[in-house]
């Protein structure tokens, strides 16, 4: 379900969504690597909340395409693409941005509201988990009649969990929150129906 066999140009095809949204967090991260371009983006982007208090609204969204470094952006990225596809292929393209959208979103207004003034953050991490909640509430409804699906996400989702407050300088904020979003998405997503339709295709 999740190992990826198309070629490059299929992936593309394919899942155009979650190619574009890796191709633009990589070649931020590129950018990042010039000369006062590099700390231009970060200094704009960086999620700030004594900045966001004072006015630049944008950085609610911006550090969902900054990574703090090469792991740090390998990580969201094959989450990304390992994790996504299915979802877009699932979902259609529209309401799977959505999901990445808004996860990422309020992962970061999460982080506005919960964390202190001098909060810095960057990342994808609360988009990635909007993903994983989606996939939450896909099985919240399909239960018992998507064993395959079970078997492999909810690990991952407690994993994903019990890892995001035992690593040092994660914020835990944004990926809970991130995947509380597209858990309640994927509410509105997903029904008995949809999920019928979708493991016939399988």
């Amino acid at each position: 379900m999740f190992i990826r066999t198309e070629s490059f140009s299929q992936y593309l095809r394919m899942y155009p969504v979650v190619s574009t949204l890796l191709a633009i967090n990589i070649a931020v991260y590129l950018l990042g690597w010039l000369p006062i371009i590099g700390e231009s983006i970060y200094y704009y982007g960086v999620g700030s909340n004594s900045l966001i208090a004072a006015g630049e609204w944008w950085r609610f969204i911006t550090p969902m395409f900054l990574h703090a470094g090469l792991m740090h952006l390998l990580f969201n990225m094959f989450s990304l693409f390992l994790f996504g596809p299915e979802l877009e292929k699932l979902t259609g393209k529209v309401r799977f941005l959505t999901v990445y959208v808004l996860a990422g979103l309020f992962g970061t207004i999460a982080t506005y509201f919960l964390q202190d003034s001098t909060y810095l953050h960057v990342g994808a991490s609360g988009a990635i988990f909007g993903i994983l909640g989606a996939f939450g509430a896909l099985l919240y409804y399909g239960r018992r009649a998507l064993p395959q699906l079970r078997q492999i996400i909810l690990p991952i989702i407690l994993i994903s969990i019990v890892m995001t407050f035992l690593t040092p300088n994660i914020n835990a904020t944004a990926h809970i929150a991130g995947m509380i979003t597209g858990f309640l998405i994927g509410l509105s997503y997903f029904h008995p129906k949809r999920i019928v339709s979708w493991k016939k295709r399988k």
